[in-house]
């Protein structure tokens, strides 16, 4: 299930959430010990939302534009970071 994040301060993630995000820098760090993956709409694969998930072993798809206007909080989506793709589940 994604979870939109739009600023890392007071923000919560329940266990296995997606988090959808602009960027990350250092104070988001603590939201990826419980995110089941990420979606972040700037970097390539050496942002720190690439790098600190990978070594979380969860997976992310970075540079994806309009992601937090496309996705919202609560539906269901499937991360590949091996191949990139974020998908929306039909049901949400």
């Amino acid at each position: 299930m994604a979870r939109v994040v739009l600023d890392p301060i007071g923000a919560h993630l329940e266990p296995g959430e997606i988090l959808v995000c602009p960027s990350t820098d250092p104070g988001w760090t603590p939201l990826f010990l419980t995110a089941g993956g990420l979606v972040m709409e700037m970097g390539g694969a050496m942002s720190h939302g690439a790098v600190v998930a990978r070594e979380y072993g969860i997976p992310a798809v970075v540079g994806v534009p309009g992601a937090t206007q496309r996705i919202t909080s609560g539906q269901e989506i499937t991360v590949n970071g091996a191949a990139g793709t974020v998908t929306i589940s039909e049901k949400s």
